[in-house]
């Protein structure tokens, strides 16, 4: 063959349409976009061909391991830009492609109508179009029967009208070859249960839930508190480690390197004598105590989230059974893990690239699986971002293909894209920054990114205030204001937020210079009184419960800010997946009382299917309510008393 007939051959193979711009998507496909579960997802997508044939459109999807597809017509939206919209009821992986072809009846017929408005001879092409009612494909018997229907008609009479029936072109539309097929490739899609979007963290540490600083707390003392956080209005009990802890080279108080003889040791050197990642520390209780506590706190309707630490004591089990997971010095001696110049002389990491790495990707991915059968569906995940990325994209698809409700969350504290890159792997919610986000600017710019593309496809940011880890210099001053105003932010900019146990009590003892917890119950066994005066419980609980009642706060990705005329105040709007549901918020990021104009003038409600403008707002936490006027408010804020201001907007 000549390179000309190779040319043309080439041309005759090629796609008649051009499938383009398809959205949502990740990186053209390669990641899932995330959605909820029983919501709608809307899907577009330019379609194009050469000429001025009629296309036709189609969004195909299903789950994953099925075997048919599922078809949604597609509607052309202007300038080739089409869209269509499907709806995955359970959750699970999906995959959604595009198919277009030329539908040749609607072109007969359309220009068929053109010629006969222009006075034209369009004998032959009736006969054009008749023929191609010989050609149509048996399927539908209904559609068969006004097929054969209208085509005797023309035979008999010659009657153009028969050819031009509407339920003649709904027939062959159903009943005709697809000509110029061409399908997509296919795009992945994750549907998680609304916990993934909507949820208030509380993390506790078991072991400082008790009422004596000399008694280890245990199971049963997490369950007494139980109603004390369930009143709090959260709906996650995050637990730090719970596992047996080493004894070698273990911690003192305050991160010393010498323990005392009855000093507890940090819960992240996990493992020794008792047991490993599917034990749990004997002080705490038994496994049957901790079943006990994931019971009660569903009778509280509250979930169990657990840490997953991918690390271990010396004396864990594993370095026993199994020493080729462990990486070891020229000398012999154990490599402990470390983060230049710091040194963690009391864990070591599984060695990723072993000879036995298949091994040891099999035993943690079975250790999630065990908790999973204790009746945990959420994970914390201890600094993913220093594992193998593909270990973390093969572990959750194995256990969310077994258990697709179980849900992922990456404490990676780390460079930009490699967080990003993590949350597209498939962890459910990620880690910010948002514990250092403080200005008015950085704070509304860092909200711009996460609520923007592709971020909101695959990102589903979790705003803790504070962390075991993390006392942020900003609550160090133990100011009540600055304490409501962060986590009056965490709350409403983000359908996702924690706090670390101690926050409600405003503590803030810091180690001097550090953003470090002075006296961290990470090392040592502390006791507090949950009711102490000075808390800010009352204000939490409202932050909840707000929460609760609005749909608008339990999503983050429809967000706008508001031309605020104050450098120390942000403002924003959110509204509800539906619409129906809207709220503007002010928050105070200074301590001066502050009066300032908030603009809701191009703000919309959805009301009875139809837009309208905001004509009132009712304060969600007074009840109060008042007129917009010139499309906005005059709104004033003493933040001593309050630094939020939180509106329903009515129309």
């Amino acid at each position: 063959m000549n390179e000309r007939a190779q040319a043309n051959s080439g041309l005759a193979t090629a796609a008649a349409f051009h499938i383009e711009d398809i959205f949502p998507s990740v990186n053209d496909g390669r990641f899932a976009v995330k959605r909820i579960a029983g919501e709608p997802v809307e899907v577009w997508a330019d379609i194009f061909r050469n000429g001025h044939d009629v296309t036709v459109a189609a969004l195909l999807w299903k789950r994953a391991d099925a075997a048919e597809w599922q078809s949604v017509p597609m509607r052309h939206h202007g300038n080739d830009r089409w869209t269509a919209t499907f709806r995955p009821t359970d959750c699970g992986r999906y995959l959604y492609a595009i198919e277009a072809w030329t539908d040749e009846f609607a072109t007969w017929r359309r220009d068929f109508a053109r010629k006969q408005d222009a006075g034209v001879d369009v004998t032959l092409d009736a006969l054009e179009g008749a023929s191609l009612l010989t050609r149509a494909r048996v399927t539908d018997p209904a559609a068969t029967a006004v097929i054969i229907e209208k085509c005797e008609e023309f035979l008999q009479h010659g009657s153009h009208a028969s050819l031009l029936s509407p339920l003649l072109a709904d027939a062959m539309a159903a009943s005709q070859s697809k000509t110029g097929r061409t399908v997509s490739r296919s795009y992945p899609l994750v549907a998680d249960r609304p916990a993934a979007r909507f949820a208030s963290w509380y993390e506790m540490i078991p072991r400082s839930q008790g009422d004596r600083p000399d008694r280890h707390g245990t199971f049963k003392d997490c369950i007494a508190r139980l109603p004390d956080i369930a009143a709090l209005g959260f709906d996650v009990v995050y637990l730090t480690p719970i596992h047996p802890i080493g004894r070698t080279n273990r911690k003192g108080r305050n991160n010393s390197l010498v323990a005392g003889p009855d000093d507890p040791g940090s819960f992240y050197a996990i493992g020794g004598a008792e047991g490993g990642h599917d034990a749990v520390h004997p002080e705490l209780g038994t496994m049957g105590d901790f079943r006990a506590f994931v019971a009660a706190c569903n009778a509280h309707r509250m979930e169990v989230a657990l840490d997953f630490a991918v690390q271990c004591s010396p004396d864990h089990p594993w370095l026993r059974d199994h020493p080729e997971w462990f990486r070891r010095r020229p000398d012999g001696s154990m490599r402990f893990a470390e983060n230049p110049p710091k040194k963690y002389e009391d864990i070591v990491n599984p060695d990723f690239d072993g000879p036995d790495a298949p091994a040891l990707w099999t035993a943690l991915r079975d250790i999630v699986l065990f908790w999973v059968r204790q009746g945990v569906r959420i994970f914390r995940v201890d600094n993913p971002h220093t594992k193998p990325f593909p270990f973390w994209e093969w572990l959750i698809a194995e256990v969310q293909g077994r258990h697709p409700d179980v849900i992922f969350l990456a404490e990676a504290f780390t460079r930009p894209k490699p967080m990003k890159g993590l949350a597209k792997l498939g962890f459910t919610q990620s880690y910010t920054y948002f514990t250092w986000r403080t200005h008015k600017g950085e704070i509304e710019d860092y909200l711009r990114e996460l609520t923007g593309y592709p971020e909101r496809e695959f990102y589903r940011p979790n705003f803790f205030v504070n962390t075991p880890d993390i006392l942020p210099f900003h609550l160090q001053g133990g100011e009540p204001w600055m304490f409501k105003s962060r986590v009056a932010l965490a709350a409403l900019l983000s359908s996702t937020y924690g706090i670390y146990n101690g926050f409600e009590l405003l503590e803030h003892d810091a180690i001097p210079g550090k953003e470090e917890y002075a006296n961290s119950d990470k090392y040592e066994i502390r006791v507090r009184d949950w009711n102490r005066p000075g808390n800010i419980k009352d204000y939490i609980r409202a932050l909840n419960q707000a929460r609760r009642d609005n749909p608008a706060l339990q999503q983050t990705e429809r967000l706008s800010f508001a031309s605020v005329d104050s450098g120390t105040m942000t403002g924003f709007v959110k509204r509800s997946v539906d619409g129906q549901n809207v709220v503007a918020a002010a928050i105070a990021l200074s301590p001066e009382v502050q009066e300032f104009w908030f603009p809701l003038g191009d703000t919309e409600i959805i009301v009875n299917g139809g837009a309208r403008k905001i004509a009132a707002v009712e304060n969600i936490m007074t009840g109060e309510r008042h007129a917009v006027e010139w499309g906005g408010l005059r709104l004033r804020i003493d933040p001593h008393r309050d630094p939020a201001i939180l509106l329903r907007c009515l129309a």
